[in-house]
Parts: structure tokens; C-alpha cells; sequence
């Protein structure tokens, strides 16, 4: 079986940004995904068909590029969405974790009863680079008594090792590309 010829679309359709947001950086910009409607489509039936059918109660999307991927998913898996967001940006009570990015020091937040005890959780990002952001994503559902069963992402930077850190948690990426 060959590989899908939609993902060559979807890769093609990322703009890379050099030396942003610091010199070094090749930023992989996935909202030039959104500018095709055919490249976002098959994104978005991409990832439908990896999960339809399995028991995702919760689509979890981090800020800013996983909240427009994974809120059309959850509308397509019939399943509840909750953002994660950076912080001051939810009302309410919240629960929260730090993680370092490969150029940052950062926190995620997410609603105090967002994600109930038990509920299965599937994590949504543009990008998979040295892993922090999907790691602090797994503390929030835990510590909300969720369980997260996969993470999803459109790229990985496969040089960085961001798996490592998900101690063995599935990862689902539709494009790999060169980072840093």
C-alpha cells in the first residue's frame, strides 16, 4: 500500500518561515493549510478516519493552530472539545501545567471540569517538536482523572525526539518534516 497521495498536498501546503520567532528557527506555519480548502479537508478526513469508530469521549486542541484542527475532528467524531490555552485566557477555575518548547518556557491551562474522571482523551497540535507541549497536555488530563489514548499531530520534527518524552503514549503525525 503506497502512501496517501493526500499527504503530499498537506505537506506542500506548509509555509516555512526562517528564523522565526528566533534566528535558527525554521518555523513550520500550518495555517497556509487553511488558505486550500481541499489541503485543510484532507487534514481534518485525515485524522476522522484514524479515529472514527474508536472511543474518544474528548478532542483536546492546544492553543493556538490545534484549536482549528481539533474542533472540526471532534464535530466529525460526534465528541465533546475542550481547549488548551495559554494562560489568563479561560474564565473560571483552571487547572494548569509548564513546559518548555524548543524556544520557550511556557504554561497550558485547561477548564476545571472539562475533561470528567475516566473520560478518553485524544490530543490535537499543528507540530510535535521536543514533545513539552503534548507532555503538559497528558498532566492536564491526568490531573483532571481523564486518560489520554493518542496524540495527534499534522507535523513532526523527528530530529528533535519529541516522542521521547511521551513515554510511549501513540502518536499519529500525517507529515514529517526537517525542523531546526
Amino acid at each position: 500500500m503506497g502512501a496517501d497521495p493526500r499527504t503530499a498536498l498537506i505537506s506542500d501546503s506548509i509555509r516555512i518561515i526562517p528564523d522565526f520567532p528566533k534566528a535558527g528557527i525554521m518555523f513550520q506555519d500550518v495555517t497556509t493549510i487553511l488558505l486550500d480548502p481541499v489541503a485543510f479537508k484532507h487534514t481534518v478526513d485525515m485524522l476522522h478516519e484514524r479515529y472514527q469508530g474508536t472511543k474518544i469521549d474528548v478532542v483536546a486542541g492546544f492553543e493556538a493552530r490545534g484549536l482549528i484542527f481539533g474542533a472540526p475532528l471532534a464535530i466529525a467524531l460526534g465528541c465533546a472539545f475542550v481547549p488548551l490555552r495559554k494562560p489568563g485566557k479561560l474564565p473560571g477555575d483552571v487547572l494548569s501545567a509548564d513546559y518548555v518548547t524548543e524556544y520557550s518556557t511556557d504554561r497550558i491551562e485547561m477548564h476545571v471540569g472539562a475533561v470528567r474522571q475516566g473520560q478518553r482523551v485524544l490530543l490535537v497540535d499543528d507540530l510535535i517538536a521536543t514533545g513539552g507541549t503534548l507532555r503538559a497536555g497528558v498532566e492536564l488530563v491526568q490531573k483532571a482523572g481523564g486518560k489520554v489514548v493518542e496524540a495527534a499531530c499534522i507535523i513532526e520534527l523527528p530530529e528533535l525526539k519529541g516522542r521521547e518524552k511521551l513515554e510511549g503514549l501513540p502518536l499519529f503525525v500525517l507529515v514529517e518534516k526537517e525542523g531546526l
